[in-house]
């Protein structure tokens, strides 16, 4: 395995050995080791130290079901504290294949307005060619993705940044393509497409061909452990095929959210939105058997992926709006802005993409603008212009790209629901208490994926926990933290997370896959400990940005106004908070 390192200021790159101390790292462990160690906590995030970091997992570049993941690090814009966002897309595989464990892109190119893009191939090691990128920048991704396959061949896989990047904005993703070439697939939290702009670096095209592929240490264990995950996979009522994610994906949470009170609606000032039937996984469902005439199950984003929770939403014609509407992005471009015109909110997504804005952030950001009263809630037509115009650049679309905190002192907003100024995801705090403890104290500001306490408060996972309890909650948040840190790290998706806290065995699985790969004899006591140890590197680096407990709290309205339905408060003492990771 090797690190290549690229560096922009003069257009070269090297190619080394993987350093002792990271030879047992992989994913986000990697990405957030190397950025604590290599990036001044201090810097500018769009300044000439900050560096940005893609690793694949363990497991990534496999036959290991749903790991084709890749962890992408750096200094955030954001949040100002240390950052990872994955995706999943074959792009992670390829760069698993091509033996490369960290692509490390480093340096300030001197000359702005320009960029460049890098082509990595196989040649006894990994090779980088730099090519001119210029003539594709100011336009939208799916415009220009296209004439990278054009250029290099069809068995390659892209990554790039969109408008949303050059413009600077800190909620502008890094764009991945999907399994059908389309640059779909977000690592996007945080503004670190804005850190890849800065490096004057547009694409990143993989070529695996001729690539020796992982090596596997132990290929029996490997082999026992990936049928113990695939078992799992294949029989959880959550990840089956024809199940949950399979027939209705992510969106499938909108009618449970909102049922469960926890639906943040009009800029979180109520826990249920009279419209979320109409922008529903159920609803996507339907409309697609109607208008396509079949029943249309979801699609893998990334090889190997058995639980294809990925959908498209079609218009009245059949024809592709967009793909895909995570639960997220309908929630935050629907609920959250009092819209319930599913094309319209696909319609949002689609730009979203095309731009290379984070969906979340742009949502939350328009909400908190609609409350300022820029534009009415529930007015579609006009979220649609606004999206346009962060794409463009105006002065309105700088200041909803910068985010939601930003947004809210632009318009003298008081109540703008974020922790370390990234904005919150779609499960309202108040009514989940867990979901709200991880918000406030995760390293990578409000972050559902941190430590998803969902699976047990709302879906049942390990048995059903009250959302509205806050007992227990600060030891369950600090265990879903660290157990998510090593997922990140494993290759895998999130979601496998439903079925290996149910089946034992699925647990047992994913262990066993990575210590197949890396011939460790990791148990699960040591994957805890593992996550935990990520989860320090990173706090440390947020401490030494100026990043400390005391950031570790929720906005203060949500700790004064109680939330319809249920009129509950977010009820959780300073003191549980700091608990969570006393124990670290």
């Amino acid at each position: 395995m090797f690190f290549v390192r690229v560096n922009m200021t003069d257009r070269t790159y090297s190619v080394t050995d993987v350093p002792e101390k990271y030879k047992h790292l992989a994913g986000r462990g990697l990405t957030s080791n190397v950025i604590a160690d290599e990036v001044p906590a201090l810097c500018h995030a769009l300044g000439p130290n900050n560096k940005l970091v893609f690793s694949p997992g363990y497991t990534t570049g496999t036959s290991a079901p749903t790991s084709s993941r890749v962890s992408v690090g750096g200094k955030s814009p954001l949040t100002g504290g240390i950052k990872e966002a994955n995706a999943g897309t074959s792009w992670a595989a390829d760069l698993g294949v091509l033996n490369i464990k960290a692509l490390i892109v480093e340096g300030f190119p001197e000359e702005k307005g320009k960029f460049w893009g890098i082509a990595v191939t196989w040649d006894g090691k990994p090779k980088v060619e730099f090519f001119e990128a210029t003539q594709y920048a100011g336009k939208p991704l799916a415009e220009v993705h296209p004439a990278m396959y054009e250029k290099f061949g069809e068995k390659i896989s892209v990554c790039s940044i969109g408008m949303a990047a050059e413009h600077g904005y800190s909620n502008s993703g890094v764009a991945f393509n999907d399994q059908y070439k389309r640059p779909t697939r977000y690592a996007g939290r945080g503004g670190l497409g804005a850190v890849m702009a800065t490096k004057g670096l547009k694409f990143i095209v993989l070529n695996r061909a001729g690539a020796p592929g992982v090596e596997i240490v132990d290929k029996a264990l490997f082999e026992e452990g990936r049928k113990k995950m695939i078992d799992a996979l294949r029989t959880h009522a959550i990840t089956k095929p024809k199940g949950g994610l399979n027939s209705y994906g992510t969106a499938i949470l909108v009618n449970i959210l909102n049922e469960a009170g926890g639906l943040p609606t009009r800029n979180f000032s109520s826990g249920r939105f009279e419209g979320a039937p109409k922008i529903s996984g159920e609803t996507i469902f339907e409309k697609n058997k109607e208008r396509k005439g079949k029943e249309v199950y979801n699609h893998n984003c990334s090889p190997g992926c058995i639980i294809q929770c990925s959908n498209t939403v079609y218009d009245e014609k059949g024809e592709e709006i967009t793909s895909c509407l995570e639960y997220e992005s309908a929630w935050a471009l629907g609920a959250d802005c009092g819209i319930d015109n599913l094309e319209d909110v696909a319609k949002m997504n689609a730009l979203c993409n095309d731009y290379g804005l984070d969906t979340i952030e742009t949502g939350v950001a328009i909400a908190v603008a609609m409350e300022g009263g820029l534009i009415p809630f529930g007015d579609s037509k006009a979220a649609i212009e606004l999206v346009h115009e962060m794409g463009k650049g105006t002065p309105k679309g700088r200041i909803l790209g910068a985010g939601a905190a930003t947004t809210g002192r632009a318009f003298g907003v008081r109540r703008v629901p974020v922790v370390k100024g990234q904005a919150m995801p779609a499960y309202e705090p108040r009514a989940v208490k867990g979901i709200g403890i991880t918000y406030a104290t995760t390293t990578m500001g409000a972050d559902h994926t941190a430590g998803y306490t969902i699976a047990p408060e709302i879906l049942g996972v390990m048995g059903k926990q009250d959302p509205l309890s806050p007992e227990g909650k600060a030891g369950l948040s600090r265990a879903f933290q660290a157990t998510t840190a090593f997922i990140d790290s494993s290759g895998h998706c999130l979601f496998i997370a439903f079925a290996i806290l149910d089946i034992a065995t699925g647990y047992q699985g994913m262990i066993d896959e990575v210590n197949g790969v890396t011939g460790n004899k990791w148990s699960a006591d040591d994957i805890l400990k593992l996550g935990g140890d990520i989860l320090k590197v990173e706090r440390k680096f947020n401490e030494a940005a100026g990043i400390g407990k005391e950031a570790d709290r929720m906005p203060e309205f949500m700790m004064k106004e109680p939330l319809p339905p249920h009129n509950v408060t977010f009820d959780i003492s300073d003191e549980t908070l700091d608990s969570v990771f006393g124990e670290l």
